[in-house]
């Protein structure tokens, strides 16, 4: 059980100690420095630790955003002070500092400061109208808990439940109500991990009735994707209104979004299968669009989260037009962000075939990719920023070379600052796709140009990703990657082969988001071992097409190799996936920044 060590003189008539014990906290009162020192010697390092100023007067949330985040080593807001044990250290040598000195200050406050002094990060929660005050006389405390008491604690705290940038159709068609089913869930124990399972179990028998491929099967997929999606809006909402972030969260969120959306594709594909329409090529084309849009989206924002001079004249008009309003609506909903998406996907569903709904959601991404693709395009050019270490390090990761890769990067390091590398990277995409898209399936040439890619995958990452344009590298790798897969299956012209390419590239595209979260989470890329054991993209590009010519004359052994190679791909990465986000490693962030 956390402590908190309740410092000062006691106030009569004061709840604290009562709030705190609600917030989960065994109270341990101390009159002074002296004191306080001596309990917190008497709690163990490993356990999260909070000082709070007996004179404190707040909401009770205000304490829950200061003592219970787990998101941070350290956390404070007035009068209030928490640590966990990474910040253990920092808070003894504070202490050690303070002894029994004394100042105008509350002591919460003076050890935030020292703790912050020694280089450990305290975070400080916005509050927005909620209070924290440590009155220094009766008149402050009056006035403090009739701002208290003049503020409907509950309303805030459903408020900042919602996400502050969200979606049109999230916005004012789920979180009006969804927020209230957080609460509900939240006074009935349940967790955030809890409604996220729901949500995909949700989304697999949406996928399951439209897999049925009758028209009643359609109508119950669209009902229940929506519902889907408000579980899925509603576990967020849970999180931020209980504070209920863990690692184990963090993964879920991750993954299970795009896994719901993905498999209802597969499910749309075999409906119509059963229908007589073969549509695994739009979902496999859907699928592929989607991911590498979000590839871009991760790839420049990692490029440029932290870079200096972040300005550019495009940056600037985007900002003006955020100040009329309906501007800002018009350009979330024209990416066609999940909510609006998922609307659309459920929409259609229920009342056209899989074939108009593949066509829609294709047209509908491609159009989203290439207005924010070219946004960010101009951006980069004009804006004058330098590119971090962290940053061009995550890009590199982002580009998921492998040994054959590693390989000609090693051999050219050095001598490689004269290559453009997006230029590079942006020609050996071209010939790959291009010549998977117009050779005929198992040629021998597209060995060749297979070879000719590994070089400018290697050729692209020789020297430090810092260009202006460079974080448009990994999003080419993915689209090489995938186009020459999807071409491969669909030029096989075999049962089975659109399928398995599905299987492979839903399996691959997992690794490539598992590695975005890690890097987001600050614990870096996944290990190099594993990047290695499945390839990376260039050893899989090549090895594909090694396949489609050894496997010319027997076309329909294909898929069963497909379908090996996925196997193979899922297994290594869920093993290590799994291992990673369950592991005290793994970062405690539940996920705010949800890709279009």
């Amino acid at each position: 059980m956390p402590t908190v060590i309740l410092t000062g003189l006691p106030v009569p008539g004061s709840p604290l100690a009562d709030e705190l014990r609600s917030l989960g906290f065994e109270v341990r009162p101390a009159a002074g420095p002296q004191d306080a020192a001596a309990a917190l010697a008497g709690v163990p390092a490993d356990q999260r630790v909070a000082v709070v100023d007996t004179a404190f007067v707040g909401h009770v949330h205000a304490l829950r955003l200061a003592l219970t985040d787990p998101r941070f080593d350290a956390c404070a807001v007035t009068g209030a002070l928490s640590v966990q044990a990474g910040a253990r250290e920092a808070l003894d040598k504070a202490v050690a500092a303070e002894g029994a000195a004394g100042s105008g200050h509350p002591y919460a406050d003076r050890l935030a400061a020292a703790v912050e002094a020694t280089g450990t990060a305290v975070q400080r929660p916005e509050l927005g109208s909620l209070v924290a005050a440590v009155p220094a006389d009766a008149d402050e405390r009056a006035a403090a808990s009739a701002a208290v008491a003049a503020v409907d604690e509950e309303a805030v705290r459903l408020r900042s439940a919602v996400k502050s940038r969200d979606g049109f159709f999230t916005t004012f068609c789920i979180s009006p109500y969804s927020r209230y089913i957080a609460r509900w869930c939240a006074r009935r124990g349940l967790t955030p991990n809890q409604v996220t399972t729901a949500s995909l179990i949700t989304a697999l028998i949406a996928a399951g009735c439209a897999a049925t491929g009758e028209r009643w099967g359609y109508v119950a997929a669209g009902v229940l994707l929506i519902v889907s999606f408000v579980l899925d809006c509603t576990d967020g909402q849970l999180a931020r209104y209980s504070l209920q972030y863990s690692t184990m969260g963090a993964w879920l969120d991750a993954t299970f979004d795009r896994a719901k959306e993905y498999s209802f594709y597969a499910g749309l594909a075999l409906g119509a299968a059963r229908g007589g329409d073969d549509v695994w090529g739009l979902a496999l084309g859907a699928m592929i669009l989607m991911t590498c849009r979000h590839v871009v989206d991760f790839s420049f924002n990692e490029a440029n989260h932290d870079a200096t001079a972040n300005t550019s004249p495009t940056a600037a008009l985007s900002d003006r037009l955020d100040s009329v309003g309906w501007t800002v609506w018009v350009r979330r909903m024209i990416i066609l962000p999940i909510g609006e998406r998922w609307a659309m996907i459920a929409v259609l569903t229920a009342f056209t075939t899989p074939r108009i709904v593949f066509y829609a959601l294709i047209v509908g991404c491609a159009f989203g990719a290439l207005y924010t693709t070219a946004g960010r395009v101009l951006r980069s050019l004009t804006r004058k920023a330098r590119r971090t270490d962290r940053a061009a390090q995550a890009l590199a990761d982002l580009t998921d070379s492998g040994p054959l890769a590693e390989l000609q990067a090693r051999l050219l390091r050095g001598r490689a600052g004269s290559f453009g590398s997006v230029y590079v990277a942006a020609l050996g995409t071209v010939l790959m796709a291009g010549a998977a898209l117009y050779l005929p399936f198992g040629d021998p040439r597209l060995i060749g140009v297979a070879v000719i890619y590994v070089m400018t995958a290697g050729l692209a990452v020789a020297a430090p990703l810092r260009g202006a344009l460079d974080w448009l590298i990994p999003p080419l790798f993915r689209a090489a990657e995938y186009v020459t897969v999807l071409a491969l299956a669909a030029k096989a012209d075999v049962p089975g082969a659109l399928p398995a390419a599905f299987g492979l590239i839903a399996a691959v595209a997992y690794h490539h988001y598992d590695t975005v979260y890690r890097i987001r989470g600050g614990t870096g890329a996944p290990p190099h071992w594993l990047v290695r054991t499945i390839g990376g993209h260039e050893g899989r590009v090549l090895l594909t097409t090694v396949l489609a010519a050894v496997l010319v004359d027997r076309a329909s052994d294909f898929p069963v190799a497909l379908t090996a190679l996925a196997v193979f791909v899922a297994l290594v990465v869920l093993v290590e996936s799994i291992r990673f986000w369950v592991s005290s490693g793994a970062p405690a962030v539940h996920d705010e920044g949800e890709p279009a």
